[in-house]
């Protein structure tokens, strides 16, 4: 049998995890009262969100530790089964390095690691092409390699309404902010091969909509023969225009939507909206 395996911030819900028969191993936020929550679990978004935005200090997130992988992985050990996890971009966070640790201690040779070099909707799409490789009855291995080549073709884009959390968390200056707020400034946020950071900004959220959609058309543009979704982090209606460009202007179906968790929704943000696909051009 193989498993796979993914973190929290891959953002699968749980029904559609069980479904597709992946195990989750969560991450943890903890609110300034010291309220912790397990992501994906314990808060539903709704409600995380409306906390979120009453916060003074942003909340903080912790990767899982190398014990909540040492279970799943002597768990597959002892059944004989194989296992595959893709997990958070090791550049932004040490979930990678845990697993990589809990890899060691268990020292079993059917385990296969991947840093899937992304985050939340980008690391999905790699956790579905994993489930349906599986589901064709593809090997571990030709698994593990189509999976490394793909993961360099993710792109992930989104808009943020709010430029706060991002100054709350260390990737903008106070004045920057302020300059922002005061201008109407709102950013978009990309990331490739695991690293992420500002790639655009523009008056007003309907200018951020538009270089959004510029910067998806460079690397290729997306690749309409893969899967591409798109998410919020609070307001459904925020994925709207991402939805009108791809059937208006792509002449594509409508992607599948999805609730951006706590752990990634923490530096975001309430009012963010943005769309995970796989570049197409791309050696």
């Amino acid at each position: 049998m193989l498993r796979i395996l993914t973190d929290s911030t891959a953002d699968l819900p749980t029904a559609l995890a069980q479904r597709m028969q992946v195990e989750v191993v969560p991450l943890q936020v903890t609110f300034e009262n010291g309220d912790t929550y397990r992501d994906g679990l314990d808060l539903p978004p709704e409600e995380f969100y409306e906390r979120l935005s009453e916060c003074h200090k942003l909340p903080s997130t912790s990767q899982p530790s190398p014990e909540a992988f040492e279970k799943a992985f002597n768990d597959a050990r002892d059944a004989g089964d194989e296992l595959i996890a893709i997990l958070l971009s090791g550049k932004i966070s040490g979930t990678y390095q845990s697993a990589q640790i809990a890899a060691s201690l268990v020292d079993y040779d059917k385990i296969y690691l991947i840093d899937g070099l992304s985050a939340t909707l980008g690391n999905q799409l790699l956790v579905r092409l994993a489930v349906e490789l599986r589901d064709e009855g593809r090997s571990a291995g030709e698994i593990v390699s189509i999976l490394e080549e793909e993961k360099h073709k993710v792109r992930l884009l989104a808009v943020v309404d709010d430029l706060k959390y991002f100054r709350k968390g260390g990737r903008l200056t106070g004045a920057e902010a302020f300059a922002g707020a005061v201008l109407g400034i709102k950013p978009v946020v990309g990331m490739k091969d695991g690293h992420v950071g500002l790639v655009g900004k523009a008056r007003g959220m309907p200018g951020a909509y538009v270089a959004l959609f510029k910067l998806l058309d460079q690397d290729g543009g997306l690749d309409p023969d893969k899967r591409y979704l798109v998410g919020y982090t609070a307001h459904h209606r925020t994925v709207e225009p991402i939805q009108k460009y791809l059937i208006g202007n792509l002449h594509l179906p409508a992607a599948e939507v999805f609730h951006i968790g706590p752990v990634i929704g923490t530096h975001a943000g309430p009012g963010a909206a943005g769309i995970a696909y796989f570049a197409k051009g791309e050696d």
